[in-house]
């Protein structure tokens, strides 16, 4: 089943919105590719494209959250941090046993459903706050 970039996971915030989108689009695609057997071949994509999309993407977030005065910018960076650690453990899973249909389904339930929980849960505060800056 695709993801949606649906009303309630838009921040408000532009930059954050289309990154999300970005997100979705990545999952999406190694959902596409599981539904044609190709799962396995797509997963070293789409863990690439987590380890280089925390990093940016959660950097852009952090950056926004300093300039505002975030309150709960500590928590925040917590989960980013905490997150990042478990995609790092799929890119060791991937590198040591290569790509699996277990990893594939981490991947998608795991790792979808984090971010999409975190974008409902903490990204929204994180707009709201901005929201009442601006």
């Amino acid at each position: 089943m695709a993801y949606t970039f649906t009303k309630d996971l838009e921040t408000g915030n532009q930059l954050i919105d289309t990154e999300h989108r970005q997100l979705i689009d990545a999952i999406n695609n190694l959902l596409t590719a599981c539904s044609t057997g190709k799962g396995r071949a797509e997963l070293a994509n789409t863990t690439k494209f987590l380890q280089d999309y925390t990093a940016k993407h959660f950097g852009d977030e952090e950056k926004l959250q300093l300039q505002s005065q975030y309150p709960d910018y500590a928590n925040h960076k917590r989960y980013h941090e905490e997150f990042k650690k478990v995609v790092a453990g799929i890119c060791q899973k991937l590198e040591k046993d290569g790509p699996t249909v277990a990893l594939v389904g981490e991947v998608n339930g795991a790792i979808a459903g984090w971010l999409i929980n975190h974008i409902k849960r903490e990204d929204v505060k994180v707009a709201n706050h901005l929201k009442s800056k601006s």
